[in-house]
């Protein structure tokens, strides 16, 4: 297992992350999955056995039984082998305090997530999409007071957009408080709109970059085909969306292709190629059995040829936003050091 720094920070992640959103699987978490504890016990001693040292978790996950079930499988015995990260920001009940990034839900929410997960301090909190009603100020104060009182170590965002990172970097660097290491973000070989904005943004500021749901959401497994729905769209999870089907399937030919002359699995190659872009960390996974969760495990020792990477790159390129922009700067002048750099021909 390769471990990777997170951002600028001194915090070393291992390249592939233990998602948990499958853990208990109540309400709308049922269609992703529904591990109990045992069996999330079993995973995680898989994942730690395989040297990933970061588990991921929110409290709105089946409404904070799957923070349950984490603090449960570790047990105190193996708190010290792992790092964890939750969320807060998303309805977690029936009153008018009970959602938001204020500093009144947050802090509660840290401390509620604290208790369910039986341990003293959360390694990574991040703030779970964007509020509009809280100013950002206010958001920015409150983790830095969660930091201060030692409840959270590193802070972060997901699924946040550009103008949203830079307004509370800018924020924080104003105002000398803790600043985000890391976003969190959906990006795939389906999905790269990240190349436009968050990627660069994460080279520029050195910010880490985790991947929520890099197969989306199996779809890119190479288990489906065409004419094959996944479980999950049987199951009305349409998270995260595809906008182009057409353009999927070629791409999963394309990865299909390539495992098989590998001997390996489609969702291996995937998982690889993400781990190749510039300013990625670490790739959440998540697994509804032990099996899917082992082939998953071997895609951190996947290396792809430069070919490979080219003939994913042209298939599932994404259209070019600002042809004018993308002419007249040079790579270094968007993104910095060479070794960083996004593909041009894809940006």
């Amino acid at each position: 297992m390769e471990y990777r720094t997170l951002g600028r920070s001194g915090l070393k992640v291992s390249t592939l992350t233990l998602g948990t959103m499958t853990f208990g699987g109540t309400g709308p978490f049922a269609a992703v999955g529904n591990s109990d504890l045992g069996e999330a016990r079993r995973m995680i001693d898989m994942c730690i056995d395989a040297g990933i040292n970061l588990i991921d978790t929110a409290n709105v996950y089946s409404n904070g039984l799957s923070e349950e079930i984490i603090g449960e499988a570790l047990g105190g015995k193996r708190r010290n082998d792992v790092l964890i990260a939750s969320k807060a920001r998303m309805r977690i009940g029936g009153g008018p305090n009970d959602e938001g990034l204020s500093r009144h839900h947050l802090i509660r929410e840290c401390e509620k997530s604290l208790k369910r997960l039986k341990t003293d301090v959360i390694d990574i909190y991040f703030v779970h999409q964007w509020d509009g009603l809280t100013p950002v100020e206010e958001t920015v104060a409150a983790l830095d007071t969660l930091v201060n009182q030692g409840k959270v170590r590193y802070i972060g965002c997901s699924n946040w957009s550009g103008w949203q990172v830079m307004k509370a970097l800018g924020v924080s660097d104003s105002r000398h408080q803790q600043r985000f290491v890391t976003q969190q973000i959906h990006y795939t070989l389906e999905a790269r709109e990240a190349e436009y904005e968050l990627l660069p943004i994460s080279v520029d500021q050195g910010l880490g970059v985790l991947v929520w749901s890099p197969l989306a959401g199996g779809l890119l497994s190479g288990k489906y085909h065409r004419d094959s729905p996944t479980a999950r769209q049987l199951a009305g999870w349409s998270e995260p969306p595809i906008r182009d089907e057409d353009r999927l399937w070629r791409i999963v030919d394309v990865l299909v292709e390539i495992g098989k002359a590998r001997g390996v699995s489609a969702a291996q190659v995937a998982l690889a190629w993400l781990l190749g872009r510039p300013a990625v960390s670490s790739l959440v996974i998540g697994a509804r059995n032990d099996a899917q969760l082992k082939d998953n495990l071997a895609a951190a020792s996947l290396a792809l040829s430069p070919e490979e990477r080219q003939r994913l790159d042209a298939v599932s390129r994404p259209p070019v936003l600002y042809p004018y922009w993308h002419q007249q700067l040079t790579a270094k002048d968007r993104f910095g050091p060479a070794d960083m750099v996004l593909d041009r021909s894809v940006i």
